[in-house]
C-alpha cells in the first residue's frame, strides 16, 4: 500500500530503476516487447507473443528473457511490431513463422535480423532504431506518453514512468493553483471544440460545494479515428491519474468512464489499472495521505456517435435516450443527474499529468500562440504510412502529411484532407503550408475534431465523399432537432441524386442552402457541423459537381450510374481471366482480333456489368479501363 508521498517516491524511485534497467539492460536480461495495440493484435500479436514464450521455454532461457505487450507503435502499416531491449532493436511485420529466427538468431546469437528492419523509402537504408524513423522523427509523445513502452497491465512499470507524480503534485497545492496551472498551460479540449480546460474548470469549481463529478468522454466516433482507444489501450493510469487531478480540482470525488464497447481491450485494460491503483491506495478514501478521496466507475456507450456530445452522453450515463440537451444550463452548472460536472475527453485528461509533473511551461513551450502543446492524430486513407502521430500544434499540414505519412502511395497526386470527421471539412493543396491548430483549421472550412485525418488522393470522387458523410450523419441523427433530423435526410437525397446523374443545377443551389440552415439552427454539434463536408467541398470541388450534373460524369470514375468499363481491345490478348472473375457474366467475345495477337478480343455488355471491377483486378494486360 502506498499510504503518503513518502510512500510514492520510494515505490516510484523503485520502479523507475526497474524499468530504467529494462531499457538499459543493467538487469542482465534481454526483453522482447510486443505491440498490443487492436491493430497489431487484429493481426496475430497475441499468437506471436504466445510463440515467443513456447520457443523461450523450449530453449530453456525463460531467466535469461522476458516477452511482454506494450501499447501502440503508432507506425500501423508496419505492424506488427517487435522491440527487442536492451539495444532497441526495432523489427516491423513479423509473423509466427519469424519467432523462431529472432529468438535464435537475435536473442541467442546476438545478431541484427535485416530482412526484418524498417527500409527508408528514400535512402533505401535499413534502420534498426523507431527513433530513426522519420515517421517518429517530428513527433512529441506527450498525450501518448509510456504508450510503445511501458506494459499497460502492470502499474509498475507506469510508476516507473512518472504516474500519479503530477496528481502528488497537485495534492501539495491549493485547488485554485491547480486550476490557473491547467489554464496558462493553455490546454483547449482535444475533443474537437478546443474550449479551454482550465475555463471549464473554473466553472465548476465555482460552483456550491456538494456532489459533483468529472466524466472522461471516451466515444470516439469518428470514422477513422483511433487516438482515444490507443490512449486508453497504451496507458490508462494517465487518463485515470488526469481525472483524479480534475476531481480534486473542482472539488468531486467520482469519475465516470465513458467508453465504447466496440473498444473491448481498451476497457479491459482500465478496468485492470483501476483495480491495481485501489490495490495500491492510489484510489479510494485520504489518498496519499490526504483528505482527498476518488473513486472511478466505467460505462459503456452503446455505440451511438450523437452520444460523444457531452449532453447526450450524460443522458446515457443516467440510463436515458442518448439525445443532447438545450444549453445553458452548461454541465459545469448542472451535469450529472443535475450536478456540476466537467466532461473531458481522453486526449484531454492525459496531458493533465504531464502539465502537472513536468510544469505549465514544459506543455506550452509547444504548439502556437493560441493552440499550446502537442495533437494526437489518426492518419489514415490514401498516405503511405498510415497510423497514430502525435504532433506539436503549428506542424504544417505538409510536415503531417509528407515528411511523417510519408506522402500518396503510388506517385499518385494529392487532392485533399479531410479533418474532424463528419463535424470537419476538406482541405487542398493550397492549404498544405497552413500550421495545424484550432483556429487556423476553423477558418479554412475544417476543424480539428477528435484527431481523425483522412488524405484522399486523385482517384477520390469528392461529391462522394460528401455522401458518405452525409450518409453517416443521417444513421447518427438522434432526430431530436427538426433541422438535423430533416435537413440531413434532405441533403442526402439531393446528393444521391447527383451521383446518380439526375440532378439539375437547381439541386445544387437547394444543397448549398439547405445546408446553412442545418448549420444555423440545429441543437448540438453534431447537426451544427454536419453540413461542413458539403460545404467544404462544394467550395473546393464545385467543378465536380457541375461535372456529375451537366456533363453526367464522375471525374474520378466513382460513382457507378456514371461511369462504365470497358476494354481497349488492342490491348486484350483475349485470355478470358477477366471473364472467369466476372459475377454477372457481362463479357462477350468478338471478332477482333488485335495485331500481334492470337485470340479474339473481348467486350462488356454494358446492360449486365454491375461494375464490381473484378475485371480490373484480374486483368494482368491493363486492357480494362473506367471511362
Amino acid at each position: 500500500m502506498i499510504k503518503n508521498f513518502e510512500d510514492l517516491k520510494k515505490v516510484s524511485q523503485s520502479c523507475s530503476s526497474c524499468l530504467s534497467a529494462k531499457f538499459t539492460g543493467e538487469d542482465g536480461k534481454r526483453h522482447i516487447v510486443l505491440c498490443g495495440g487492436t491493430g497489431c493484435l487484429s493481426s496475430r500479436a497475441n499468437e506471436i507473443t504466445e510463440k515467443f514464450r513456447k520457443v523461450i521455454a523450449e530453449k530453456g532461457i525463460e531467466d535469461k528473457v522476458t516477452v511482454n505487450q506494450v501499447g501502440c507503435f503508432g507506425f500501423c502499416s508496419q505492424g506488427p511490431f517487435v522491440k527487442i531491449y536492451p539495444e532497441d532493436t526495432l523489427y516491423r511485420l513479423v509473423t509466427e513463422e519469424d519467432v523462431e529466427t529472432i529468438v535464435e538468431k537475435d536473442i541467442i546469437g546476438g545478431e541484427v535480423i535485416d530482412s526484418l528492419l524498417y527500409v527508408d523509402p528514400n535512402t533505401e537504408k535499413k534502420v534498426t532504431k523507431q527513433e530513426d524513423i522519420n515517421f517518429y522523427k517530428k513527433q512529441v509523445r506527450i498525450a501518448l506518453h509510456g504508450c510503445g513502452s511501458i506494459d499497460p497491465e502492470n502499474i509498475h512499470e507506469s510508476l516507473g514512468a512518472g504516474a500519479f507524480q503530477g496528481l502528488a503534485r497537485a495534492l501539495q497545492m491549493s485547488r485554485e493553483d491547480v486550476i490557473k496551472e491547467v489554464l496558462e498551460s493553455g490546454l483547449r479540449g482535444r475533443g474537437g471544440g478546443g474550449f479551454p480546460t482550465g475555463r471549464k474548470w473554473q466553472f465548476a469549481y465555482a460552483q456550491p460545494e456538494g456532489e459533483k463529478y468529472v466524466v472522461c468522454n471516451g466515444d470516439e466516433g469518428d470514422p477513422g479515428a483511433f487516438m482515444d482507444r490507443s490512449i486508453l489501450e497504451g496507458n490508462p493510469l494517465a487518463v485515470i491519474e488526469g481525472m483524479m487531478i480534475a476531481g480534486y480540482a473542482i472539488g468531486a470525488q467520482n469519475g465516470y468512464f465513458y467508453v465504447r464497447a466496440e473498444y473491448p481491450i481498451a476497457v479491459n485494460r482500465l478496468k485492470i489499472a483501476v483495480k491495481q491503483a485501489e490495490e495500491l491506495g492510489l484510489l479510494g478514501d485520504n489518498i496519499l495521505g490526504t483528505n482527498f478521496s476518488f473513486r472511478v466507475h466505467i460505462r459503456l456507450g452503446a455505440g451511438a456517435f450523437v452520444c460523444g456530445e457531452e449532453t447526450a452522453l450524460l443522458n446515457s450515463i443516467e440510463g436515458e435516450r442518448g439525445m443532447p440537451r438545450p444549453r445553458p444550463p452548461f454541465p459545469a452548472v448542472k451535469g450529472l443527474w443535475g450536478k456540476p460536472s466537467i466532461i473531458n475527453n481522453v486526449e484531454s485528461l492525459a496531458c493533465v499529468p504531464y502539465i502537472l509533473r513536468e510544469g505549465k511551461d514544459a506543455f506550452a513551450k509547444h504548439g502556437t500562440e493560441k493552440s499550446k502543446g502537442t495533437k494526437v492524430f489518426a492518419l489514415g486513407g490514401k498516405i503511405n504510412n498510415v497510423g497514430l502521430v502525435e504532433i506539436p500544434m503549428g506542424t504544417t499540414l505538409r510536415e503531417l502529411i509528407y515528411d511523417i505519412g510519408g506522402g500518396v502511395p503510388g506517385g499518385k497526386k494529392f487532392k485533399a484532407i479531410q479533418t474532424g470527421g463528419p463535424s470537419g471539412g476538406c482541405l487542398t493543396g493550397e492549404d498544405l503550408d497552413a500550421e495545424i491548430d484550432f483556429d487556423n483549421l476553423v477558418a479554412r472550412g475544417s476543424m480539428m475534431g477528435s484527431g481523425g485525418a483522412i488524405v484522399m488522393d486523385e482517384d477520390n470522387c469528392m461529391v462522394d465523399v460528401a455522401k458518405f458523410y452525409m450518409e453517416f450523419i443521417c444513421d447518427e441523427s438522434c432526430g431530436k432537432c427538426t433541422p438535423c433530423r430533416i435537413g440531413t435526410k434532405r441533403m442526402l437525397e439531393i446528393l444521391t441524386r447527383i451521383t446518380d446523374g439526375k440532378a439539375t443545377m437547381d439541386d445544387l443551389a437547394e444543397l448549398e442552402e439547405i445546408a446553412n440552415n442545418v448549420k444555423s439552427n440545429s441543437l448540438c454539434g453534431l447537426g451544427q457541423t454536419a453540413p461542413n463536408p458539403v460545404l467544404s467541398t462544394l467550395k473546393h470541388f464545385r467543378d465536380e459537381y457541375i461535372a456529375h450534373i451537366v456533363d453526367k460524369k464522375c471525374p474520378a470514375h466513382i460513382c457507378k450510374n456514371l461511369m462504365q468499363y470497358e476494354i481497349e481491345k488492342d490491348k486484350c490478348f483475349g485470355c478470358g481471366v477477366c471473364v472467369k472473375a466476372c459475377p454477372a457474366n457481362a463479357f462477350v467475345k468478338t471478332d477482333y482480333i488485335a495485331p500481334g495477337k492470337r485470340l479474339p478480343a473481348y467486350a462488356i455488355d454494358q446492360e449486365k456489368c454491375v461494375k464490381c471491377g473484378m475485371c480490373i483486378a484480374s486483368c494482368k494486360f491493363k486492357a480494362i479501363v473506367k471511362k
